[in-house]
């Protein structure tokens, strides 16, 4: 068996001492032994292990935890399971399958809406419910369609890239109280700031009107506010701003005109004054189920 120093792993492999040490510490290579002056000895095993780790770890996947799996797969080699190695490579290979089938759809999707080419689509009007089925995500994923994993700043920059003019989204996060914000993953915000974020999406294409659908469901109180204050203030300067909402606290603070839907028809619209005015009731939470009449499947504002 031969053996080798650090500085003939390093030569070999052409990486820094401190990253042989490093993969050590994380279990990537089995820890080597050491002579009596303390120098470390590896093997021709641990030159395969390095060689293997690099090779794994120079594609940079996220997407569904498979760059997870494959820090666990060399973990696993490392500690000389192979036959468990040899089971998640091979779940991990058809994990990598089904992630290249389902980007080849996307990009031939793409390449057919780019193309112009007339489409027959169907004239069924789905739910939120509906259309998350449809599409196999969950509908918090439906709401908040962007990656997690994806930086703030990226993200921004790849909406921006969508339209032929854009606004200056830097000063939207600042806008937003988001700017120190721009390196985060969008993982790492709090609830009240990804809505914030969504907002910030919505105006980069420097809209006239915009379209918010239940900005604030799932926000705690103080969040929630915040989110109002935003509105507040994009409505102050003059832009319209169309907001689905179950809260009617939300509706009365924010809404100059609602309208009531149930089971999908308008049955009231005007202000909530007029509406409260129209109905035996003096809170507009009251009218609004009295105009619904229905206490716990209520439709939209």
């Amino acid at each position: 068996m031969n053996t080798y120093r650090t500085a003939e792993i390093v030569h070999s492999i052409g990486i820094h001492p401190n990253t042989v040490r490093l993969y050590e510490e994380l279990g990537l290579i089995p820890k080597a032994e050491r002579k009596a002056n303390g120098y470390r000895i590896f093997t021709d095993f641990h030159v395969e292990q390095l060689t293997f780790a690099r090779t794994a770890l120079q594609v940079e996947v996220l997407q569904n935890g498979l760059r997870k799996q494959a820090i666990g797969i060399i973990k696993t080699s490392a500690a000389k399971n192979f036959d468990k190695a040899i089971h998640l490579t091979n779940h991990y290979h058809q994990q990598l399958k089904r992630e290249q089938r389902n980007a080849e759809e996307a990009i031939a999707i793409t390449e057919k809406l780019l193309s112009g080419e007339n489409q027959q689509l169907s004239n069924a009007i789905l739910t939120r419910k509906e259309t998350a089925n449809l599409l196999h995500i969950s509908m918090d994923a439906l709401r908040n369609w962007y990656q997690e994993k994806i930086k703030v700043s990226e993200l921004c920059e790849v909406t921006a890239s969508l339209y032929q003019s854009s606004k200056d989204y830097t000063t939207l996060l600042h806008q937003f109280g988001l700017s120190n914000k721009l390196k985060s993953h969008v993982s790492e915000l709090s609830g009240g700031q990804k809505q914030r974020l969504f907002i910030v999406l919505a105006l980069i294409p420097n809209p006239e009107v915009v379209f918010l659908d239940e900005l604030t469901t799932g926000l705690d109180a103080r969040a929630r506010r915040d989110v109002w204050k935003s509105l507040a203030d994009l409505k102050a300067k003059g832009l319209t701003i169309l907001l689905t909402s179950h809260f009617m606290d939300e509706v009365e603070a924010l809404c100059d005109r609602i309208m009531i839907l149930k089971k999908g028809r308008s049955i009231f619209y005007g202000t909530v004054e007029e509406a409260i005015a129209a109905s035996p009731y003096e809170k507009f939470e009251d009218a609004y189920l009295w105009y619904t009449d229905e206490e716990e499947n209520n439709e939209s504002i």
